[in-house]
């Protein structure tokens, strides 16, 4: 049908956007809401659409592609105002320059936590955890040879549950791989708890034909991002020279921190 296929046109809008998006936030996810009011305002001068074809929309995209969040009949609406309020601007660019700081409040606040999948209400936790979320699927896009073994992977030490904030089995190295997210200054103790996660790991969920876990720790302060390996004391000097050439370069790791956390001290009002 004709109409489905313009809504498919409209999914495909959405997902073209949503790397660059996550990339430089303010100003992609801004484009995102005024191509996607561009193409309903037009559809709606042509053709008539109204609230009720725009609430099909929305329900179309939930059905469709339902772990995309923000995208409610009412901010369909709203993205269709958006451009009729400012399609008189001569490029768009001048367009985000120069939106009046309500609006941008809205859009931030209203939009961008959707986007990432955050719950309601938005509290720091929920934060990390989106966070957490892209760092995972940054951490698939490096290479096949990182598999998602879990999220919050709980590991147990005597009576006491520890929650690690991902978890990969590497397979060129052929090792399980444990990412911790730190939201503050580096601190020694931060290896010493990860080592701690390794010794776990290594006793409790490492098969026999395996080698020693790894861990990498990733930590965001004011003003520096610092990246850390965490190896085994049982790790041969040349594991640790395999490991270290295989690992993802820590300038890489250190810059896709810094992307990260630049969305995070946006949405929490941190300089």
């Amino acid at each position: 049908m004709k109409i489905q296929k313009q809504f498919t046109e409209i999914i495909t809008l959405i997902k073209e956007a949503r790397y660059e998006t996550f990339k430089t936030v303010n100003q992609h996810l801004i484009n995102l809401y005024w191509n996607i009011g561009e193409y309903i305002s037009q559809r709606t001068e042509k053709e008539g659409w109204g609230k009720s074809t725009v609430l099909q929309l929305a329900e179309y995209i939930q059905k469709q592609e339902p772990e995309l969040k923000g995208f409610s009949d009412k901010n369909l609406w709203r993205m269709k105002q958006f451009y009729e309020t400012d399609k008189d601007y001569p490029k768009l660019s001048t367009v985000l320059r120069e939106l009046q700081p309500a609006v941008e409040k809205i859009f931030k606040e209203n939009y961008v936590f959707e986007f990432l999948n955050l719950p309601e209400p938005h509290t720091e936790t929920d934060l990390q955890k989106g966070l957490v979320k892209q760092l995972k699927n940054f951490i698939l896009e490096l290479g096949k040879d990182f598999l998602f073994v879990g999220e919050e992977f709980r590991i147990q030490v005597g009576n006491s549950d520890f929650f690690l904030d991902l978890l990969f089995f590497h397979r060129e190295l052929q090792c399980l791989v444990a990412f911790e997210l730190k939201a503050d200054k580096f601190k020694p103790e931060h290896l010493g708890q990860l080592n701690f996660y390794l010794e776990a790991l290594d006793r409790d969920v490492k098969k026999a034909n395996e080698n020693p876990s790894i861990g990498i720790l990733l930590c965001k302060d004011k003003d520096t991002e610092v990246v850390e390996y965490a190896l085994s004391r049982n790790l041969s000097p040349a594991l640790i020279s395999q490991y270290t050439l295989i690992l993802p370069d820590k300038k890489i790791l250190q810059a896709k921190l810094h992307e990260l956390f630049e969305l995070y001290e946006q949405q929490v009002g941190l300089e």
